[in-house]
């Protein structure tokens, strides 16, 4: 089984499974739930319940050289409306530079997915308009699957990223380091 497969496979007995369609009604342009819920829907799966880490929120990254931030507000309104008890985050990579000190421009979403503290938080996937899942994964699923937490080249000397890595060691035994 590949990679791809198996990620779908593990995603689609979850909420994750419920709100895509939901995110995909949103018609967001170049849309990607990403982060932390599909990272710790995975590792929930692969360590049971020694696995101290929970869905926060959904992480919606899509792009829209044109989008403001009402945008990003209408569509978490929408899926709060939908899913009163869960959290999203919907952000255009194409404005994150203007509000994120420090941050360089993006170019599409994936650019942003990319630029991600850790290479098991960057990977995206979404229902295409078939409703077929696609994926990004541009660190590949080995980290994810192996429960390794390596920050990825542009994050190597970060801070920020490095105290991430402890709070999710905290709260898992199981995690490694890269």
């Amino acid at each position: 089984m590949n990679s791809n497969t198996r990620l779908q496979m593990i995603l689609a007995d979850t909420g994750i499974n419920t709100v895509l369609p939901a995110i995909a009604q949103l018609n967001l342009p170049n849309w990607w739930l990403a982060g932390g819920a599909v990272r710790n829907t995975v590792w929930s799966s692969i360590f049971g319940n020694d696995y101290g880490l929970i869905i926060k929120d959904f992480d919606i990254a899509f792009f829209d050289i044109e989008g403001n931030r009402s945008q990003e507000l209408a569509a978490k309104a929408t899926l709060t409306e939908q899913f009163p008890d869960d959290e999203f985050d919907v952000k255009n990579q194409a404005s994150f530079a203007r509000w994120r000190l420090g941050s360089r421009p993006y170019t599409s979403t994936e650019d942003g997915i990319t630029d991600w503290l850790h290479t098991a938080t960057a990977v995206g996937v979404r229902l295409n308009a078939q409703g077929q899942w696609q994926f990004f994964t541009p660190y590949g699923l080995d980290d994810l699957f192996g429960g390794i937490i390596r920050p990825t080249p542009t994050h190597t000397h970060n801070l920020h990223a490095h105290n991430k890595a402890s709070g999710f060691l905290q709260k898992c035994p199981y995690l490694r380091l890269a």
